[in-house]
């Protein structure tokens, strides 16, 4: 006797929910835990003496132009208003996302810089997967090189076989920003691996090749000196970023949703996939039991 033919179809219908959940849940924790967690601010001291607010004017104009030229490509700078009240301002998104993507990170920035850093005459914020910065026509300039923030690994790798390691794919991620071999199809960006060490590097969109190789080759060095045998970091230069992780038993390889090759979004879903999963399974159990417990229920009242 085969089962009942309405409590198979509660049991497809709740196995097709559980699915649907299970991708729609992924999707929303890859993006919240990923590209949009920030890492760090940087607010002038400085605010606007606006009595008429047309910097605040030019400011959420300027805001407004860069989160929509987002959606259709990676990296922009613009200005906005005119003398003595412009202010210019650009973003970045990582380069192994999607101008989708990268509207959705871009988009978060304006309301956090509003709360973070309030009518600062310049800012930057900068998330997991792209940063913002504006300033005042005039504002005092920096070197591309200049240090802005680091974050190094609690865990240690000691020995020369690390450090030998860590230094070739230290190389390898310097020529590769300067010949566009990292995955993205362009130069300015890379990422890669070598030998369980994952490595990325990035520069602003406007800067030259060669500079871009100049000034990743210096955050690498302050990685070196700075973060030593820690098995991961960060630095964030003015013009440029890295990051880097070492794993023991080789680098994760989970296939990247923008399809550019692997990255730091892997890493975060490795973690989300597994925590999915488990809910996901979860549920399954839930339905099969509750899916039993009606044959059983059923058959008893035939008999």
């Amino acid at each position: 006797m085969g089962l009942p033919r309405k409590s198979l179809s509660l049991l497809f219908v709740s196995l097709f929910s559980v699915t649907i959940f299970s991708g729609g849940s992924f999707t929303f924790f890859t993006i919240a835990a990923d590209d949009t967690n920030l890492v760090f601010k940087g607010c002038a001291n400085q605010k606007f003496q606006d009595p008429s607010g047309v910097y605040l004017q030019n400011l959420k104009n300027l805001m407004s132009t860069l989160v929509s030229q987002s959606s259709q490509k990676t990296f922009s700078t613009t200005s906005s208003g005119e003398d003595p009240y412009a202010i210019m301002g650009l973003y970045q998104c990582r380069g192994d996302l999607t101008p989708s993507q990268c509207y959705t990170c871009v988009s978060k920035i304006p309301e956090m810089s509003d709360k973070l850093c309030g009518s600062a005459v310049a800012a930057r914020v900068q998330l997991t997967g792209c940063y913002l910065r504006y300033e005042v026509v005039g504002f005092k300039q920096v070197p591309g090189t200049e240090f802005l923030y680091k974050v190094c690994g609690s865990s240690r790798a000691g020995g020369t076989e690390f450090e030998s390691r860590r230094d070739a794919a230290f190389n390898m991620a310097e020529n590769g920003v300067k010949s566009g071999d990292g995955g993205s199809g362009s130069s300015l960006f890379y990422t890669g691996t070598y030998q369980s060490v994952y490595v990325l590097g990035q520069c602003e969109g406007d800067l030259a090749a060669s500079d871009c190789g100049d000034c990743v080759k210096t955050a690498f060095e302050t990685a070196k000196d700075d973060c030593g045998d820690s098995v991961s970091g960060q630095v964030y230069l003015h013009k440029c970023y890295i990051s880097y992780s070492y794993y023991s038993n080789g680098v994760p390889t989970i296939s990247s949703p923008s399809g550019a090759g692997t990255g730091t979004r892997q890493h975060a879903q490795r973690t989300v996939a597994i925590a999915v999963g488990g809910v996901a399974a979860l549920g399954f159990i839930i339905v099969c039991l509750m899916f039993l417990k009606s044959v059983f229920k059923k058959r008893r009242s035939k008999s």
